[in-house]
């Protein structure tokens, strides 16, 4: 492939940020297409941290860009750098932080609010005709800020797919079209240039949900 690749990360564990395993799946994937990646956040604090082990939230106080430095081994930039001009596409990972730190979706469903730099950086690639990808919970992004786009975030008639029947109910009346996929296909929304895949939206093992993404990830080669 070759190309650049932007990917934003909402910071560091599943509950309270990116989720570990979509995110080192994309990068596995692109490195395969010999993709040069470079890896943003944006600088603000979390919604909430959750402690991992007992599954409830902390007092404590963490930033998405320091947390997410964790998953990028340090080399990562402040979403606000990002410039679109240098980049050929860019991916969002999944997990509770894209719909907690990126957005409002977690609390608010489909009145839920964007962060400003995740939708002027969602606008851009848009507006250049570059492919944005979104896997797991992330594709909501895409329906909040795409009045019309297409997008998946799994099957809403399949019980590995507990939570998908309701949030691509909210995804409709935002006036997308949820299209329903399994968790190792991908969906292309070719008018807009949106490439999603559910990931852990469903409740299956590891390497199918790091099938998914690789699958995600192929179509911005083609």
């Amino acid at each position: 492939m070759g190309k650049r690749v932007a990917v934003v990360l909402a910071g560091c564990g599943v509950f309270d940020g990116s989720e570990i395993h979509e995110a080192s799946a994309v990068l596995v994937h692109l490195s395969r297409q010999q993709a040069t990646v470079k890896i943003f956040a944006p600088n603000t604090d979390q919604m909430h941290v959750v402690d991992h082990l007992k599954g409830s939230p902390t007092e404590e106080k963490r930033n998405v860009l320091v947390e997410s430095a964790r998953l990028a081994r340090g080399d990562i930039q402040d979403l606000s750098e990002l410039n679109v001009k240098d980049l050929d596409a860019i991916i969002f990972p999944g997990g509770f932080g894209a719909a907690k730190n990126l957005c409002s979706w977690a609390v608010q469903g489909k009145d839920c609010a964007v962060n400003e730099q995740v939708k002027t950086v969602l606008e851009a690639f848009h507006a250049e005709k570059k492919p944005i990808g979104l896997c797991c919970i992330s594709p909501v992004l895409a329906a909040k800020v795409f009045p019309g786009c297409e997008v998946t975030v799994g099957h809403d008639k399949d019980d590995r797919y507990p939570d998908v029947p309701d949030t691509a109910e909210a995804i409709s009346q935002l006036g997308c079209k949820h299209i329903c996929k399994h968790v190792d296909e991908a969906h292309v929304d070719g008018k807009n240039k949106i490439v999603t895949t559910c990931a852990f939206m469903c409740k299956a093992p590891l390497h199918e949900i790091f099938d998914g993404i690789g699958v995600m990830v192929q179509e911005f080669d083609k």
